[in-house]
């Protein structure tokens, strides 16, 4: 299993947003020269970090600014924002496991729990780390 990199670019976009935001418009082709991806990559993130309240985002040359403080932002409020998690679920199981078999028949009774233990995990550790944790990392490595 692998995270899109939706997730990484999006934290790479708040930190943008803020170490910039004094010093140049915040314009999606500018997010996107920094992360080094298409704009309109960055245009469809910008949207669904706007639709969870994280982001403002002003049409033409407006550019995006953070909507709340960082200290109030979480890991998991940018993952939930750009990576929907089908039916609450981190972990996709297999369609149709074979009934007749002793394995296929009992692999939701054998691993249903631990998958959800270990979304859980991730959840609750992505729910302690704030962007302000990763801008102060940020700040002890960035270089304006």
């Amino acid at each position: 299993m692998q995270i899109s990199s939706r997730f990484t670019i999006a934290v790479h976009v708040l930190i943008a947003i803020e170490t910039f935001k004094k010093d140049h418009k915040i314009t999606s082709e500018f997010l996107a020269s920094s992360a080094n991806v298409n704009p309109t990559v960055i245009r469809r993130l910008l949207q669904q970090l706007k639709k969870a309240d994280i982001v403002t985002v002003k049409r033409g040359s407006g550019g995006a600014d953070i909507e709340r403080p960082l200290t109030e932002i979480t890991l998991l409020d940018v993952y939930n924002a750009v990576e929907p998690v089908e039916n609450g679920q981190l972990f996709h199981f297999h369609e149709d496991p074979n009934e007749l078999c002793p394995v296929g028949r009992n692999i939701h009774k054998i691993m249903d729990h631990r998958l959800e233990e270990i979304q859980n995990a991730m959840e609750d550790k992505m729910r302690r780390i704030t962007i302000a944790d990763v801008m102060a990392d940020a700040n002890k490595v960035i270089e304006n």
